[in-house]
C-alpha cells in the first residue's frame, strides 16, 4: 500500500501481517483483533502456528512469509532485532507493490538505517512498545500488555502522514501512550532503563552460589527476574546498541567501585548518603520523572 494510494485508509481497512508470533507479536494480534480487515500471521515455528490457529484470530497463517506478506497492506515485524533487519532486506523481493512497515524492535538506530534502504513503495516507521514479560512465547501473549505503556514512535523524513496515523491508531486501539522520539536518543535511554537492568539481573543470577538457592526469597526473584528473558532477543539488542550499553555499564561499574570503597572505609554516614542518593533517584523515576 503506497502512501499515495491509501492516504485515507484507516486501520479497519488494512490487511495486517504480523511476522513473529511470540509474546509481542501475539499480544498485538490479540489487541488488534476486530480492528483490521484481516489478520495474517507468519512464524517459522510449527507448534507456534498450531497454537495461533487455536486462538482463532488469524485469517491466514504460514511458515512461509512469501505466502503472507504479498497480501498485506500493513506489515508488523515482531521478531528479534537482527531478524527484523534481515526481513527488511528481503521485503523488496517479497512484496512488489509495497506496504506500510512497522517494527517492534527494542533498538531503533540499526533498524531505521535498514528501513532507509527500502524502495520508495514502502512506507516505514520504527516502533517500540515499552512493555513485556520475561517469558517470550505466544502462550504468554496478553491483549492488555500495552495498556498505559509508552509506545515509542521513531519516524523518518520519508515516513508519510498515513504511516504516522496508522501507528497512532494502533497505539489508541491497544491503549498505549505514543512517544515520538529520535532513534539515537531512544537507544541511549533504553540502554539504562531496559538493557542494563537485564544485564545486572543476568550477572546477579550467574554470581549467586547454587547452595544459596535455599535462601533466595522474593528480593532475589524480583531483582533477577529479567535474567529469564529470551537469549536471542537480548543478544540482538546488545549487538545493535553496543556503545550506549557500554557507557551504561561503565557508569554502574563506577558506582559499584565507589560502594566497595565506602564499605572498606566503614564510614556509616558516607554509606548512608550513598544509599539515600539511589533511593531518591528511584523515587524520582517512580514518580514519572517529576521532582
Amino acid at each position: 500500500m503506497n502512501a499515495e494510494d491509501g492516504f485515507s485508509r484507516s486501520l479497519a481497512d488494512c490487511k495486517v501481517a504480523i511476522v513473529g508470533l511470540g509474546l509481542m507479536g501475539g499480544s498485538l494480534a490479540l489487541a488488534l483483533r476486530g480492528h483490521c480487515s484481516q489478520m495474517l500471521g507468519v512464524d517459522h515455528d510449527l507448534p507456534t502456528l498450531q497454537l495461533a490457529s487455536q486462538l482463532a484470530i488469524f485469517d491466514q497463517l504460514s511458515q512461509n512469509p512469501a505466502e503472507i506478506l504479498l497480501r498485506a497492506d500493513l506489515i508488523v515485524l515482531a521478531v528479534p532485532v537482527l531478524k527484523i533487519i534481515s526481513y527488511l532486506n528481503s521485503l523488496p523481493a517479497l512484496h512488489p507493490s509495497g506496504a506500510v512497515v512497522l517494527d517492534l524492535g527494542s533498538t531503533k538506530k540499526a533498524i531505521i538505517n535498514a528501513m532507509q534502504e527500502l524502495p520508495d513503495r514502502f512506507d516505514p516507521i520504527g516502533c517500540h512498545p515499552m512493555c513485556g514479560k520475561e517469558t517470550s512465547s505466544l502462550a504468554n501473549a496478553d491483549a492488555v500488555i500495552f495498556q498505559g505503556a509508552p509506545f515509542v514512535l521513531t519516524p523518518m523524513e520519508r515516513t508519510s502522514p498515513l504511516a504516522r496515523r496508522l501507528a497512532l491508531e494502533i497505539c489508541s486501539v491497544v491503549g498505549a501512550q505514543p512517544v515520538w522520539i529520535d532513534a539515537e536518543v531512544h537507544d541511549r535511554w533504553v540502554a539504562f532503563t531496559s538493557h542494563l537492568p537485564y544485564l545486572l539481573a543476568n550477572a546477579l543470577a550467574a554470581s549467586i552460589p547454587e547452595e544459596a538457592a535455599l535462601l533466595a526469597g522474593s528480593g532475589f526473584r524480583s531483582t533477577a527476574r529479567l535474567a529469564g528473558s529470551s537469549i536471542e532477543m537480548m543478544r540482538d539488542i546488545l549487538l545493535t546498541n553496543q556503545a550506549p550499553v557500554r557507557r551504561a555499564l561503565n557508569q554502574v561499574r563506577d558506582r559499584l567501585n565507589l560502594l566497595s570503597a565506602l564499605l572498606e572505609s566503614s564510614d556509616p554516614g558516607a554509606l548512608e548518603a550513598f544509599l539515600i542518593e539511589g533511593k531518591r533517584q528511584y523515587e524520582f523515576m517512580l514518580g514519572d520523572g517529576k521532582r
